[in-house]
């Protein structure tokens, strides 16, 4: 993630990337002069301390983002933290409050919004044109931990927390599902599965994906306590109705994030591995394929599509529109359009009800976000 963030700011407009931290000085040096950063450091500290830096982009692994968004936030930076925001709620509310008192910007990495296609869904919601929401569905299924020899620091609750594949992905869903329809999830009930209790530990560190191509040897046997896979079905308000999936062991998928939204006039369906395509459904004419193309965008949407039609914006891209927001937002009193700690703490609420429910085996209430 650390590669795709830097990617991603060196595309924003007059935003400079002035260093790297990395706990590897040698691998971090690296990084840096490939990509021209004048700056490079195991001490994140230090850089804290340099009054040229304005912002702070933090992508380590779960578990830190509290402590260093916070120590960030103490010295005076804006804060742009990968999500899960915090490892627990508690954490969150403290980040969040934490940021209204200082009155720095501060977002969390729900870039997946971003695609000009979600944006449209939610353009057409806004309008009335899906009518009354009625019911809200859809999965996000990966396969890269399909095999007990397939590991990463995310099945580490150590380093990632208490919940992998909901955590990991699921936040996303129902990130996209609230900020589509415009309700919130107000009741659940959720079963998560872990089904390798065990894991093949490599002795070495891997890089998200890259173990998929490793040999079988010189690993060491893991216990895992975090999902492989969750299922929650979902209560938003008095009527509206929803069912999900998050699954990091389903063969074949690599990145299938799929939300389908069921409105008392029409529906739409989106895919991210077909981001370009957004399905649009009818009960009494013809359903329709709409394939991105500014032009054909409502005003609202056309924002975050840079490219012409026939020209695909991708994952890389979703990153750049919520980056250009965030550091434009730095110098500017406009409104806020990307997501911020609190959006953070939202999934954190949710994440805490989905295990809470799993646990107990029940529905729970979801509370409402404080005032």
């Amino acid at each position: 993630m650390g590669r795709v963030h830097l990617e991603a700011v060196q595309r924003v407009e007059s935003v400079e990337a002035a260093a790297i931290f990395g706990r590897n000085d040698d691998a971090t040096a690296r990084l840096a002069a490939a990509f021209s950063v004048p700056q490079a450091t195991s001490d994140y500290r230090k850089l804290l301390h340099d009054q040229t830096i304005d912002a702070v982009d933090i992508c380590t692994p779960n578990a830190q983002h509290f402590s260093m968004a916070k120590e960030a936030l103490q010295a005076g930076k804006h804060v742009l933290c990968e999500k899960p925001l915090t490892t627990t709620v508690a954490e969150a509310e403290e980040l969040v409050a934490l940021a209204a008192r200082s009155k720095l910007r501060n977002g969390v990495c729900h870039n997946l919004r971003y695609y000009p296609q979600v944006q449209q869904m939610r353009a057409l919601r806004e309008a009335g044109e899906l009518g009354e929401i009625l019911v809200v569905q859809g999965t996000y299924s990966q396969d890269w931990l399909l095999y007990d020899t397939d590991w990463n620091w995310r099945v580490d609750a150590k380093a990632a927390g208490a919940s992998r594949a909901m955590a990991d992905i699921g936040s996303h869903f129902f990130d996209m599902a609230e900020h589509v329809t415009g309700l919130r999830v107000s009741s659940l009930c959720a079963d998560l599965q872990t089904f390798h209790k065990t894991r093949k530990q490599p002795k070495g560190s891997v890089e998200t994906f890259a173990n998929k191509m490793m040999s079988p040897e010189d690993y060491v046997e893991t216990p895992v306590d975090t999902e492989d896979f969750g299922a929650v079905v979902f209560r938003m308000g008095d009527r509206t109705r929803g069912a999900m999936t998050a699954s990091q062991v389903s063969a074949g998928r690599k990145n299938g994030l799929s939300i389908e939204i069921y409105g008392s006039k029409a529906s739409v369906a989106w895919n991210q591995e077909r981001p370009d395509e957004l399905w649009v459904g009818h009960r009494d004419t013809g359903n329709s394929i709409f394939v991105k193309d500014p032009s054909l965008l409502t005003g609202k949407a056309r924002g975050y599509a840079d490219l012409p039609g026939g020209h695909s914006e991708g994952y890389d891209d979703t990153f750049k529109q919520v980056f250009r927001r965030f550091y434009a937002s730095i110098s500017a009193t406009d409104s806020i359009e990307y997501p911020q700690f609190a959006d953070g703490l939202r999934q954190m609420v949710i994440l805490d009800s989905v295990l809470a429910s799993s646990a107990a085996r029940k529905w729970v209430e979801v509370p409402s976000p404080k005032k």
